[in-house]
């Protein structure tokens, strides 16, 4: 069982301080998580110390989750002096920016949960990787591990699972039949769906709206056999306006940031696309444009990330040419 390696290993190190990190302006599914594998260490190790910090804070969403979480992220954790470090839906270590240095660093074990398609480098650096690609959110895969050692969650741990794993399935559009049990039983244990699904939900900002609109206005489209590809940059708000450029028609959309030379990508397709073809963003785009831009990338099938350095206009020639190598044209 994985949580019984995770638990063995942390009972080799003698561990009494454990570092929970999430990526940078982590997401429900990655607070969720955080939360509910610390409560759930707690009740398995009771001695043991445990903080949870988070990249450059959470996401906006993620703020108005932790008002009903009963927890507070460390601001300034103490990387250095843990037994051992477990990021969670955390891919690619670039993704806890200025901390990333410090922990690979470290000597202490590094273990890493998550439900994307795993990166190579990442894969080096953990010393255990529990890694499903196949489950809908890193939530879900806590939720396992509560199965898996049969230890009965509360209902403020129900609720942090559910509410990461609808943010990762977009309100259950992408759940499968095995996710959807799982939310049932979370709102057995107590969630109040509706009350949680509202939590999920923000007004756009201004800013928001603008990066969405410039991004639609500078848009470029692409033609690769039957799927047309949109490319567009902006200076925030980059996932926000791939997913825009999607509702909008495009079966693949790429939108860049940039800052100086530092290059973050943002990428999303459609379902069809990925059922039609099988190109997978994480896999097949954001992994290769990471080592192209000297940086790293990776994600799911359908929504990935890459940051790196290099100028925007060769990143959308780059990308373009990823996706004709791999997609047959006929």
């Amino acid at each position: 069982m994985q949580i019984q390696d995770l638990t063995a290993l942390l009972d080799k190190v003698n561990a009494r301080f454990v570092l929970l990190l999430c990526h940078h302006n982590a997401d429900p599914d990655a607070i969720g998580a955080a939360f509910a594998l610390s409560r759930l260490l707690e009740r398995l190790r009771p001695r043991i110390r445990i903080e949870i910090a988070a990249a450059e804070g959470p996401s906006r969403l993620s703020r108005q989750l932790l008002t009903v979480l009963p927890f507070k992220l460390s601001l300034y954790p103490p990387i250095e002096n843990a037994d051992a470090i477990v990021l969670l839906d955390t891919n690619t270590i670039q993704q806890l920016d200025d901390w990333a240095d410090r922990v690979k660093g470290s000597a202490v074990p590094i273990i890493v949960i998550d439900h994307h398609a795993s990166h190579p480098e990442t894969e080096k650096l953990a010393t255990l990787s529990v890694s499903d690609e196949n489950a809908s959110s890193t939530c879900e895969i806590i939720y396992r591990f509560f199965m898996d050692m049969n230890v009965r969650f509360g209902e403020v741990e129900a609720k942090a699972l559910f509410l990461g794993i609808a943010f990762d399935t977009r309100h259950f559009i992408l759940a499968n039949s095995t996710t959807l049990k799982i939310v049932a039983d979370l709102i057995d244990a107590g969630v109040n769906a509706r009350e949680a699904l509202a939590l999920l939900s923000l007004p756009m900002q201004t800013s928001e709206r603008i990066a969405r609109l410039k991004a639609s206005k500078r848009a470029r489209l692409v033609r690769v056999g039957e799927w047309i590809v949109g490319f567009s940059h902006v200076g925030a708000f980059q996932a926000s306006a791939a997913r825009a450029l999607i509702s909008l028609g495009v079966h693949v959309a790429i939108v860049v940031g940039q800052k100086n030379e530092r290059l973050k990508v943002s990428m999303r397709s459609s379902q069809v696309f990925y059922h039609a073809t099988g190109f997978h963003l994480g896999r097949d785009l954001a992994k290769p444009l990471g080592e192209y831009l000297r940086g790293m990338g990776g994600g799911h099938a359908v929504s990935a990330g890459a940051n790196g350095v290099g100028d925007w206009e060769a990143c959308f020639k780059r990308t373009v040419r990823l996706i004709k190598e791999k997609i047959k044209t006929g």
